[in-house]
């Protein structure tokens, strides 16, 4: 077969695809091919607030979206929730704690952390296998804090319907936090953490009642602005 073959049977080929591409579109199906391509394209970044999310249910949906290529901010770490009651959570965690390498622990591992961050992280390197290329790269899509740090106290953040407790859990099951679990086997900035949450929330809500304050007065100045007619009758031929 030529080369001039060989390209004809291209051209035909692409104008062929062309076709059909066009005519579905034209047949209504447009929205639907729009929202499919939304459906699968990847934000720059997800923040999602911890607080009043399982535990293991958040991990497992976090792993797989970081395999998908998303990026991931987890802020609230220590407002994490676990099922059952806190001392059945202690005495597992307890008993992870003993599992160490026989020959030298403080070298091979493996290493036990107490912070509620890397709790989570953890969990969610578990669910990714990290020892690959693909699940490396995945855990370095992952940030995870405890509070909020800057900049993430002035993005938006979002909840997992899957992973919140209130939907998730019976009512009247017993539950527990992870801030809680990870200060009773040694983390050591629980009152710090909480300080400093208490100034982010201060400040706010400082932040929103001047946000309150500067929307009223602008609604007012709308409602009570004049125009004159001359300046009416030139925005209006401009569309306004």
């Amino acid at each position: 077969m030529g080369l001039e073959t060989f390209w004809d049977l291209s051209s035909q080929r692409l104008q062929f695809l062309f076709t059909l591409l066009v005519a579905r579109l034209s047949d209504g199906n447009i929205g639907l091919v729009k929202t499919h391509f939304a459906d699968r394209c990847v934000r720059l970044q997800v923040v999602i607030d911890g607080k009043g999310h399982l535990l293991g249910r958040l991990a497992s949906i976090v792993a797989k979206q970081l395999l998908s290529g998303q990026k991931i901010v987890i802020v609230r770490c220590e407002a994490l929730n676990i099922s059952g009651e806190f001392f059945r959570a202690k005495l597992k965690y307890h008993a992870h704690l003993r599992k160490i390498t026989r020959y030298n622990p403080t070298r091979g591992g493996p290493f036990h952390f107490r912070a509620p961050s890397r709790i989570f992280y953890k969990a969610v390197r578990g669910m990714i296998p990290h020892k690959t290329a693909r699940g490396a790269a995945a855990l370095e899509r992952l940030k995870v804090f405890e509070g909020v740090p800057p900049p993430y106290d002035k993005t938006k953040k979002v909840v997992v319907p899957q992973a919140l407790r209130v939907l998730r859990l019976q009512p009247g099951r017993k539950f527990c936090t992870v801030g809680r679990l990870s200060h009773e086997v040694g983390w050591k900035y629980q009152d710090v953490v909480a300080r400093l949450e208490e100034r982010r929330k201060a400040k706010g809500a400082a932040y929103y009642e001047r946000k309150k304050i500067a929307a009223r007065q602008l609604a007012d100045a709308k409602k009570n602005a004049t125009v004159k007619e001359e300046t009416s009758k030139a925005l209006a031929n401009y569309g306004y």
